[in-house]
């Protein structure tokens, strides 16, 4: 598939088919991960795959509550995948605190889409979670408390082959050249 066209085709999937993934799909996704970039080469992440329903169904249930139950949705993916920070080196935090930013994030940002448009070209859909309990999620995994889960990601057979259009600015409303010139 060429790169614009998956990028066309993964979208952010609420629907899954009561159907297991394959481990071998899910491995060539955290592969697509492994070679994701990242600032100094420091892969600042570690991956959680849960597939084990019972499990699976406590860290779904995590992830939404009686009064925000928008991501209720995760209790239909058979597959979760948990991305956990981890510290970033000497290098990387002397850097990130001179420039003020937290490249770790970015890379983490890098590396789960790596693992979403995998898994669309695998025929799976996903969904990236950034609603949760994270300390329930800690807990039930046993992740030790000087670590952050920043995402969750449910994945899963879509229940539709349906591509939704994508609502978008205008290329126009997010680019200029050679200066900070956007029309409205």
């Amino acid at each position: 598939m060429k790169f614009l066209d998956l990028v066309k085709t993964r979208q952010s999937v609420r629907k899954y088919l009561d159907k297991p993934v394959e481990r071998e799909k899910i491995e060539r996704c955290l592969e697509a991960v492994r070679l994701a970039p990242s600032a100094s080469n420091s892969q600042p992440w570690s991956f959680i795959v849960i597939d084990d329903p019972k499990l699976k169904e406590a860290v779904a249930k995590k992830t939404f509550d009686k009064l925000i139950s928008f991501n209720r949705f995760s209790l239909q993916a058979p597959v979760l995948i948990i991305i956990i920070s981890e510290r970033p080196g000497f290098l990387n935090k002397v850097a990130e605190a001179i420039k003020d930013k937290q490249f770790s994030l970015i890379d983490i940002g890098i590396a789960a889409e790596h693992f979403c448009l995998q898994a669309t070209e695998e025929g799976l859909g996903t969904c990236m979670l950034g609603w949760f309990d994270e300390k329930g999620v800690k807990k039930l995994l046993n992740i030790p408390s000087n670590r952050r889960v920043e995402l969750i990601i449910t994945m899963g057979y879509p229940a539709s082959k349906e591509i939704r259009p994508k609502k978008r600015k205008e290329l126009n409303q997010i680019r200029s050249y050679n200066s900070y010139r956007l029309s409205k």
